[in-house]
């Protein structure tokens, strides 16, 4: 079956064709990065109105991408939610009306278990149960994965998610938008970064929120909180002590995010752990989970790096496998609505 992927959750729109014999066809994503690097993050309508422009160019490379037709779908997988309203609104309605004229059925998908799916997509894809580590702007869980739809809530971020955490404390050392790639750039020139002793050392000290806690929870407010406070009582900071304060701050995010990946994969005894969401591109958390999973000898996953951030392959993908455990029944009754809060813990196995 050949299912188009529709991503549109918030500032970007992304276009798949994945086919569940021959894998992804071809995929598509335009970013809206530049457009609300202006306004310091993303605005809502803007990020709307660019939505409407851009998913039906995107809909017509794909196809030419992949040397197929409108009339070679078999169905239309979409994101509902969590997202924006508005920029949900589009990718849906799109969806809905054009699974309505050509008569096919629709997957709606949660865009946490398209993320979370998504390393599924490689030629070596970790196989169920594994522990999921799902970090990004708005999210920074560990969920056991036990098959598709069969999701348990580990741990939480009881405030502030790590992606968050990093363009925030990027907008105070005076860097652009999106902070986070930005941040790690920064941190490459600090002294720090090029010490060849083991035991490298800051002159900065940030502390590691909830490293000790017991528990598989996180908290990144705080850590953000210390920056500020940081910040302030070393002014006026020149550019070395930003480039350590960067490193500092991605040592203490990296290092509480590995500790608690091998915290739940001791306590559900597990051995595989994916790794999902934007700051899943983190160069340095990826070397410190590959570190501590060798030394546990334990797998580690992660999706492409193209597929860190939102993509229409992932919906296209994850809605493969809801049609597949639905035996090609989705929906067909072209009714929609869109789901901008929306717990994963709440989605069923199909």
């Amino acid at each position: 079956m050949l299912i188009l992927g529709v991503e549109s959750s918030c500032d970007e729109t992304g276009l798949a064709l994945y086919d569940t014999e021959h894998g992804l066809l071809a995929h598509a994503l335009h970013s809206q990065v530049e457009m609300h690097a202006e306004y310091g993050g993303v605005v809502p309508e803007l990020a709307s109105r660019d939505h409407i422009r851009r998913v039906l160019p995107l809909t017509e490379r794909v196809l030419n991408d992949a040397n197929k037709t409108l009339q070679d779908i078999d169905a239309i997988a979409y994101t509902q939610g969590p997202g924006l309203s508005g920029a949900l609104l589009v990718g849906t309605s799109f969806a809905e009306s054009l699974a309505f004229s050509l008569q096919i059925p629709t997957i709606n998908v949660h865009h946490l278990e398209g993320h979370l799916l998504a390393p599924l997509l490689e030629d070596n894809p970790p196989a169920f149960p594994f522990v999921a580590l799902l970090v990004s702007g708005g999210h920074s869980q560990l969920m056991r994965v036990d098959g598709i739809g069969e999701y348990t809530l580990l741990g939480d971020t009881l405030d502030d998610a790590a992606g968050e955490a990093f363009d925030k404390t990027a907008k105070l050392l005076g860097l652009g938008y999106p902070g986070g790639p930005a941040l790690a750039k920064l941190a490459e020139h600090s002294h720090s970064n090029h010490t060849h002793s083991t035991e490298r050392k800051s002159p900065f000290k940030l502390p590691r929120p909830l490293l000790n806690s017991g528990d598989l929870n996180f908290s990144f407010s705080g850590l953000k909180t210390a920056v500020l406070t940081l910040s302030n009582k070393h002014q006026p900071l020149d550019e070395i002590s930003k480039a350590d304060i960067a490193w500092e701050f991605q040592e203490a995010v990296t290092e509480v995010l590995t500790a608690k990946c091998m915290n739940a994969l001791r306590e559900t005894g597990l051995d595989n752990l994916v790794v999902s969401g934007g700051v899943g591109a983190n160069a340095k958390l990826r070397e410190k989970l590959n570190a501590a999973t060798k030394r546990k000898l334990c797998k580690v996953s992660y999706p492409r790096l193209a597929f860190c951030t939102d993509n229409g392959a992932m919906i296209a993908f994850a809605g493969a496998m809801r049609l597949k455990a639905m035996h090609g029944k989705g929906n067909q009754s072209y009714g929609f609505s869109v789901r901008p809060r929306w717990d994963l813990a709440e989605l069923q196995k199909p």
